[in-house]
């Protein structure tokens, strides 16, 4: 009795694991609403939708689908787009209060904005914004300006209509328009008293200039495109787990994450059902190039044409023809010759079929050979025990590399270091990029290789060069990063390829984008790491002067349980923390220090470490701590930099530059402590600019702030509507 007891609870916890793997919907569950119909994994009332996602729990009311409380659902398919309507947002002007406004907020949960949709405005003398809310928070607008009816037929290009295309992150779980206008609308208030700001589907919006700026036309409601998919994971990561039903296979989403089902070719139906993909019958759908129905026979998922006795299938025209009858045939010298030659050839493609087989295979063991030599298992073993990956690295062949560099070509050398060669690479796709090559023999930069792709793989941040992937099947590693097209920071300051021009407001740029970028690698990466080897000379510059901090080579993960680590000392003299030199106990203090003397750098346009100078300015921290004590600061900061109105900032910037390079670290601030000071003199500069140049101006911006910002003011980025500069180091990317 015992034995059945157990017997029944196993089959009821397998059939309770098969259900909640499959996740299928109960038999009873409602199909339709209204004229919609409702497919799996969609669905009316719990257990009848993915479980878990309440992005799929339909609500029908009064034969309405509706979706996430308020975007009505107009239809679904299964390759992961959802069509709905969502309100408009509208501000309608008022001689009492000027403006009556009527925002909109909605929520999305697991669901994402098509990258297929406009965020429009239709008003005269009037602005819309946009605000997301969720890890990453983004912002965006556009301005609308007319003060008579635009012509019939206009486009929507900013008179009396804008619209802009939007980038709303994949994680955003609350979106919020506001439309707003200007004061004294009384001129354009008889044709248009209200403005008006919605999502609308690419191409389902046509601006019809009287009837728009009047009332909209009355509609409150406009289509737009959402996208799905199922959970987070993709498929290979759901493999044996996913919900495909049969005859269907697994897909990943376009949207960056989760997944989506298909029927596979010859079959139909909804692919998120055990049974939902059934065969089609191409024969009776006419789904067949058989020139005759009868010919056609169906076959599981295809169809093939069969001819009767007698006849043979004429592939051309699919077609049954009479088989032609054979002449007789003797025997011969002639038939004896062609059967020899036949044999032969025969043999001889035998033969080379062998050697190619083996050749292959060689290679392959030789690729295998490469990988395993260039820690191919190290990898792969410490990216699977380093914590979730922000990066997904792209396996480049060792033939596309060759094709890329035109073979190594040395007028592709980029720059030569400790770690190897970089060049310049152009691939099939006409991308460039850069791909470092370590040195051949040396077996010391495999680990730093490998080290490097696993810190990349932890970091997610725009001021961090970009890590596209790697080539292990070669002799020596490879690695391709986004190419970054303006050289180094030490170039600029101290090499002959770029004029050295470089403004006080680029250099305190650059150095609110490194030190906000080290702030993140401390505090905020999923793992803390450790630069360890912050110079000038790792510092690139793209087109635009912004900052990417590069070369993680001797970078270190720290783990959560521990402050420091032990480890032999490496680094750039000049920028070497000293007291981790003398200790080999390596913290994050030692970031602090390299950074310092980077800034240093930046002020004074001397290099880190220069043997032309007296013995005891040989370093430039030791030369520019004695300038600050003796009140001689002037004497060692570059001359393209000082002026009238910045000098209480650059004594500011000396005055951290210092404190970060002090002997003992416990004495250092933190790296979140320095980009937050030196963010606050980036504003003081840009507010007592704007207050000597423009007052007035400066007086209406503040004013449109206030307005701006009486919502919700947790977005962090710059608002080129409100004019804000909020610092952004928690966010990454």
């Amino acid at each position: 009795m015992k034995v059945h007891s157990l017997f029944l609870m196993a089959i009821f916890f397998y059939l309770a694991y098969t259900q909640l793997v499959k996740a299928q919907p109960r038999d009873d569950c409602q199909t339709r609403c209204g004229d919609v119909p409702i497919d799996y994994p969609f669905g009316i009332s719990t257990g009848c939708y993915y479980p878990g996602d309440d992005s799929f729990n339909i609500t029908c009311e009064e034969d309405k689908p509706n979706v996430l409380s308020n975007i009505e659902v107009l239809n679904f398919n299964h390759s992961g787009q959802l069509r709905g309507l969502i309100p408009r947002s509208t501000v309608c002007y008022d001689q009492q209060t000027n403006n009556d406004f009527e925002s909109l907020w909605f929520r999305l949960d697991n669901l994402s904005f098509s990258p297929n949709n406009k965020f429009t405005l239709v008003g005269c003398n009037a602005w819309a914004l946009l605000s997301t809310f969720g890890i990453q928070n983004y912002s965006t607008g556009c301005m609308s300006l007319c003060d008579t009816p635009p012509p019939p037929n206009s486009k929507c290009n900013g008179v009396g209509c804008c619209r802009t295309e939007v980038s709303i992150p994949l994680d955003s779980h609350r979106i919020e328009t506001q439309p707003s206008r200007f004061e004294n609308m009384t001129s354009v208030e008889h044709f248009n008293p209200c403005s008006y700001a919605f999502f609308v589907e690419d191409g389902m919006f046509n601006f019809s200039s009287l009837e728009d700026l009047k009332d909209l036309r009355n509609v409150t409601r406009f289509p737009v495109l959402l996208d799905w998919s199922i959970g987070n994971q993709t498929c290979e990561q759901v493999v044996g787990r996913n919900i495909c039903g049969g005859n269907s296979t697994c897909f990943d989403s376009t949207r960056g994450k989760g997944y989506n089902c298909k029927c596979l070719q010859g079959f139909d139906g909804n692919p998120y059902l055990s049974d939902g993909c059934q065969d089609i019958n191409e024969c009776t759908t006419r789904i067949h190039n058989c020139s005759d129905t009868s010919t056609c026979e169906n076959t599981l998922g295809s169809f093939h044409c069969q001819c009767p006795s007698g006849s043979d299938l004429n592939t051309t025209t699919m077609s049954c023809i009479d088989t032609p009858k054979e002449e007789p045939k003797y025997l011969g010298w002639t038939t004896v010759l062609l059967g020899t030659t036949i044999g032969f050839l025969i043999i001889l493609l035998t033969i080379s079929y062998i050697q190619q087989k083996m050749r292959h295979r060689k290679n392959t063991e030789l690729r295998q050979q490469f990988f395993e030599q260039n820690g191919g298992g190290m990898l792969i073993q410490r990216l699977s025990g380093a914590g979730p990956s922000n990066v997904d690295v792209k396996i480049f062949t060792e033939e596309g590399m060759k094709e890329a560099t035109d073979g190594y070509n040395e007028s592709r050398i980029l720059g030569q270091g400790g770690q190897g060669t970089v060049y310049k690479g152009i691939l099939q796709d006409n991308s460039i990029v850069a791909i470092k090559k370590a040195r051949l023999g040396d077996r010391s930069q495999v680990e730093q290789f490998i080290n490097e792709v696993l810190v990349l793989s932890q970091i997610n941040h725009r001021n961090v060069v970009k890590l596209l992937g790697c080539c292990l099947e070669t002799e020596v590693p490879l690695l391709v990063y986004e190419f970054i097209s303006s050289g180094t920071l030490f170039d600029h300051l101290h090499g002959s390829m770029f004029d050295s021009s470089l403004t006080w407001e680029h250099r305190l740029r650059i150095a609110i984008e490194v030190a906000g970028t080290l702030a993140y690698l401390h505090s905020y990466a999923s793992i803390p790491i450790i630069h360890r080897d912050v110079k000038t000379a790792n510092i690139l510059l793209d087109e635009n002067l912004t900052a990417k901090v590069a070369d993680f080579g001797a970078s270190r993960l720290i783990p959560m349980d521990q402050e420091q680590l032990t480890t032999m000392v490496q680094g750039t003299l000049g920028y070497l923390d000293p007291e981790y030199y003398n200790t080999g106990l390596l913290n994050e203090k030692s970031d602090v220090y390299s950074f310092g003397v980077v800034l240093m750098e930046l002020l004074s346009g001397e290099k880190a470490l220069c043997f032309e100078r007296p013995q005891s300015s040989k370093h430039l921290v030791s030369y520019f701590v004695s300038a600050m004590k003796e009140n001689r600061l002037h004497e060692i900061i570059d001359g393209q930099v000082m002026n009238e109105y910045n000098q209480r900032e650059i004594q500011e910037s000396a005055r951290i530059a210092v404190e970060c390079t002090r002997i003992m670290g416990e004495e250092r601030p933190s790296m979140k402590e320095v980009a937050a000071e030196l963010e606050a003199l980036r504003v003081k500069t840009t507010k007592h600019q704007w207050s000597d140049q423009y007052p007035k101006e400066v007086e209406h911006l503040l004013g449109v702030q206030i307005l701006s910002t009486q919502g919700d003011t947790s977005s962090i980025g710059y608002d080129s509507i409100q004019n804000v500069t909020r610092l952004d180091i928690e966010t990454g990317r």
